[in-house]
């Protein structure tokens, strides 16, 4: 791998202002679930509250052959959620995360093979000696009846650290090839051009990452035999990419991510490609109208997103995402669910030709608006096919939608 020093980004950043520590707080749902809060007017779906009082929840998971559901939350507490009886459990052995701006602890993916692999596997923010910050994967093994983590190892820091507590990315996920992909944000660098280092192969920012398991490097990445690029980088070109998920048909990876000034994206991921943050972009440079770069065009070395959000249209943040997998809405196979952090909904998007070279994305009406919900992730049960949603808060709900 290509060694990549420290950078110093303080004199390309504007000031990013760092919230302090998340506090901690408790989690209600002893009693059980609410009943239902809302109900779809057109009798689709209701949706019913599993636990509330959850503090700025971040990540979803499922713990495969249980009504087990693990939840992150930013400030640090990793929570086991009873999906029946509606009750939270606080998980012990996890990491100590860096809780400020946009930092903590992160996503969390549970090994496809559990409980043969017991292995649950973390995203988060942390720091170095020198006190900048870097994303970081580590996994625990999952003892359900602690519950804890017999054991937690750091995996991987994507380097190199900086001074930013913004843009760390950090969804995780399993491929269907059986490795690792995790998302790295550009850290919130603005020097708009060529030079941005999400254009830069020397370093892991701005990029997918594909890990073995394990976190060491596969021999066919797409960079191993360059030696001028990290040879754990998949694709490159991201701004802050916040959602991830495995397409059940054609076994590919969708991402979303979010623009500066709308330019908001999803992205079907090829490896080695390079997405275009920040030469080429449909977004504009906050409070302005001035594009951060040209639109892509054919033949420029990049990849379109497979859905863009321009400037000048309605701004979509989105966050966590999840493609519909499920039994319970046979109507929504292959369909596309995205949180919307300042619209405040669920996005719902069909999929068109999913493995076409251009494939069509339509958006449908939004879902769970109207409550003032930061939607943070969304996640399908494997088991029911009801899609769970956290909210972006910090007296958050966890809810569940389901057939009416």
């Amino acid at each position: 791998m290509t060694p990549t020093p420290t950078l110093d980004r303080r004199s390309l950043l504007q000031t990013v202002a760092a919230a302090g520590a998340l506090a901690v707080a408790g989690c209600s749902g002893d009693d059980g679930p609410a009943p239902v809060d809302e109900v779809d007017p057109d009798g689709a779906f209701e949706v019913s509250a599993v636990v509330s009082g959850l503090d700025a929840p971040w990540g979803l998971a499922f713990v495969p052959d249980t009504e087990q559901l693990l939840v992150t939350e930013l400030p640090g507490r990793l929570l086991l959620v009873d999906r029946g009886a509606g009750t939270t459990t606080e998980l012990g052995g996890t990491p100590d995360v860096l809780a400020a701006g946009q930092g903590g602890l992160l996503d969390v993916a549970v090994h496809p093979e559990f409980p043969a692999e017991p292995w649950v596997y973390l995203t988060y923010a942390d720091t170095n000696d020198e006190g900048d910050t870097a994303t970081h994967l580590g996994r625990g093994r999952l003892d359900l009846d602690g519950p804890s983590f017999g054991e937690f190892e750091q995996i991987h820091v994507a380097r190199p650290y900086v001074d930013s507590q913004a843009h760390y990315g950090s969804r995780v996920t399993f491929g269907s090839d059986g490795k690792v992909y995790v998302t790295v944000g550009d850290r919130q660098f603005k020097n708009f051009g060529p030079d941005h280092v999400a254009q830069d192969l020397t370093n892991e920012l701005g990029a997918t990452l594909r890990l073995e398991p394990d976190g060491s490097v596969p021999a066919d990445n797409p960079f191993v035999e360059r030696d001028d690029a990290v040879d754990s980088i998949f694709t490159y070109g991201h701004r802050n990419p916040q959602g991830l998920d495995r397409h059940p048909e054609t076994g590919e990876l969708w991402l979303s991510e979010h623009g500066e000034n709308a330019g908001d994206e999803i992205n079907r991921l090829r490896g080695g490609n390079n997405y275009g943050w920040p030469i080429v972009d449909a977004g504009c440079k906050y409070g302005t109208e001035e594009p951060v770069a040209p639109d892509p065009q054919p033949g420029d070395g990049t990849t379109p997103p497979a859905y863009t959000w321009a400037c000048g249209v309605a701004r979509f943040p989105p966050a966590g995402m999840a493609i519909y997998d499920g039994d319970a809405f046979p109507e929504w196979q292959g369909d596309l669910f995205v949180g919307n952090l300042a619209g405040q909904y669920l996005g719902h998007l069909t999929i068109e030709n999913p493995a076409a070279d251009s494939p069509t994305l339509r958006e449908r009406e939004p879902m769970l608006d109207g409550n003032g919900w930061r939607i943070r992730d969304v996640a399908v049960a494997p088991d029911t096919g009801h899609l769970y949603v956290v909210v972006d808060s910090q007296d958050a709900p966890l809810v569940r939608v389901h057939p009416a």
